[in-house]
């Protein structure tokens, strides 16, 4: 049995990762998160870490002598990465550079994956903007620069100390229990509203134009398990499903679910300074190196969204929490 070490564990993927590592049957998972952050229905292993304290990770690291390690920990908002870009660099680069200062030292070298994010590729340079992982990277936002930075790094420390690393780029990944700060999830929680009577029959939109590849985040999560088996060293993968829809898609799409009428408005607030018109991954070598294919349909996934946020919201109402509007 393989040990696992999820760092970042208390945020949106952590947990789906820690079931796939479970239900893969050779790994024991155990999770890292930060003091503030919950970890229900874990059933794992958790402890407390900053990256930053660079001490802290290297004793931890030292005691768990993990075989792999899921390097999440991140600040992954590109809208809060706007607004707070030094905490965002902060988080996203000193603290991968910690991290990696860390496992130099151990004895025992685990195999890590450093997820990055397809946001790093920028405005596509061909017609089809597609991306494989040797296109340039012209990142567009702050978030997208410091994990470019992050990926660049890992590069580095596995070519200078023969470090076992494996970079991901990962595209957008959706599904239930995503905050509302990531599109989905957002547009889910205001249709729920709605439908409980907690706010107008109005959604507020940013970019409805954008073209993103999403991915269902449980398929996403059996990637990075492929890829800890059978990544190879020092490449680069992107994960995800290889094909760009439409925001306006995505909203549309979420609509029809609705129970009741709802229409759509531009709020200039949700509007980014800078908006990459399409990203779409090329994900020929991790098909070919994993095996890896999506199981999960768009549709099934907003669907599955949908209903979390339903649920939240009916519980949200019946706890008094919200009132209607």
């Amino acid at each position: 049995m393989m040990k696992a070490l999820i760092l970042g564990g208390g945020g949106f993927v952590g947990r789906y990762l820690a079931q796939a590592l479970r239900a893969d049957g050779s790994f024991e998972p155990v999770v890292t998160k930060l003091p503030h952050e919950a970890t229900p229905d874990m059933d794992c292993p958790v402890f407390d870490l900053n990256l930053l304290d660079g001490d802290s990770a290297f004793d931890l690291l030292d005691t768990l002598r993990p075989d792999v390690i899921f390097h999440l920990a991140a600040q992954s908002s590109v809208a809060v990465s706007w607004q707070q870009p030094e905490r965002t660099a902060e988080i996203n680069i000193c603290g991968t550079i910690r991290l990696l200062e860390a496992i130099r030292r151990l004895e025992k070298k685990p195999r890590v994956l450093m997820i990055g994010s397809g946001e790093e590729y920028g405005a596509p340079r061909t017609a089809d903007g597609r991306f494989s992982e040797e296109a340039a990277l012209h990142p567009g936002n702050v978030y997208a620069a410091t994990k470019a930075c992050q990926g660049m790094l890992g590069e580095l420390y596995a070519k200078a100390y023969g470090l076992e690393l494996i970079m991901i780029r990962a595209f957008n990944h959706i599904g239930p229990r995503q905050i509302p700060q990531f599109v989905v999830a957002d547009f889910s929680r205001q249709i729920a509203r709605i439908e409980h009577g907690l706010q107008p029959p109005v959604i507020y939109t940013g970019n409805l134009s954008a073209k993103r590849d999403f991915t269902d985040v449980r398929d996403v999560v059996r990637a990075y398990v492929l890829l800890a088996r059978h990544g190879k060293a020092g490449q680069f993968y992107n994960v995800a499903s290889g094909r760009a829809v439409a925001v306006s898609q995505i909203l549309d799409t979420l609509i029809s679910l609705a129970n009741v009428p709802i229409t759509a408005e531009t709020d200039p607030a949700r509007l980014r300074p800078v908006d990459i018109p399409v990203i779409e991954g090329d994900i020929t070598r991790l098909c070919a190196d994993t095996g890896w294919e999506a199981e999960f349909s768009l549709t099934q996934t907003l669907t599955d969204t949908l209903n979390y946020w339903r649920e939240q919201t009916a519980a949200e109402s019946e706890s008094g929490k919200e009132e209607p509007k």
